[in-house]
């Protein structure tokens, strides 16, 4: 049975982060310290021999992806894709508005006023469902859309891949903090996915094992 490693970093810190800004299919560049994370990142992993990199096409995860390479001696032997399987999940409606403020819009049909709230008491796939729910134009993914996507993306990923490979995979905070949920939910302690940070995966044909989540200190 094939077996791949892969690590998923969170891109870097971006303007609409900084900002608390909803982010997910809609983009913004990213800040000196964002552009920090994504080095912090690329020196951890500076070690491991990677025979390919993924991000999704969305322009922090590709300059993140960019700016981590540049930090292993192999770089330029390291084929590079992009994937819009990786991106983070769209909030339609809600995309560029203030985070705090989505909630209250979205918590409010069960009557709740924060993310963690909503999130502690539903949890994210729930939760994803109540955000299609709430947007106006109903173009917010529900759990179900979210999923079939991210799913076709493994499924890339397994199919672009031989046994034993090691890759970089760098996606978002939301979309890497759903895999843990699902696969491991014993490590999500209701936290943010830090920027820059590396969440350790091995995949399988049929199954995704977590080796660990959200890493800043890791050293390859």
């Amino acid at each position: 049975m094939k077996k791949i490693t892969a690590y998923f970093v969170r891109h870097g810190q971006t303007m609409l982060n900084h900002y608390n800004k909803v982010q997910g299919w809609i983009d913004s560049p990213l800040t000196a310290k964002g552009r920090a994370d994504a080095k912090r990142a690329g020196q951890q992993l500076a070690n491991i021999p990677f025979v390919a990199a993924y991000s999704s096409d969305s322009g922090r995860a590709i300059e993140t992806a960019h700016i981590a390479l540049k930090e292993n001696p192999d770089n330029m032997n390291i084929v590079t894709y992009q994937y819009p399987e990786f991106r983070e999940q769209c909030h339609g409606y809600f995309e560029g508005n203030d985070l705090n403020q989505m909630w209250q819009f979205v918590g409010a049909q069960v009557g709740l006023t924060s993310e963690s709230k909503v999130l502690g008491t539903y949890g994210l796939e729930k939760a994803r469902d109540l955000i299609h729910q709430a947007d106006l134009y109903g173009e917010a993914e529900s759990n179900d859309m979210f999923w079939e996507r991210l799913d076709r993306g493994f499924d890339k990923l397994r199919a672009n891949s031989k046994d034993g490979d090691q890759v970089l995979v760098v996606s978002h905070g939301m979309t890497i903090r759903s895999i843990i949920d699902r696969y491991a939910p014993e490590l999500d302690e209701g936290v943010a996915t830090i920027n820059g940070s590396i969440t350790k995966l091995e995949i399988t044909d049929d199954d995704i094992h977590v080796d660990f989540f959200n890493r800043i200190d890791f050293q390859s």
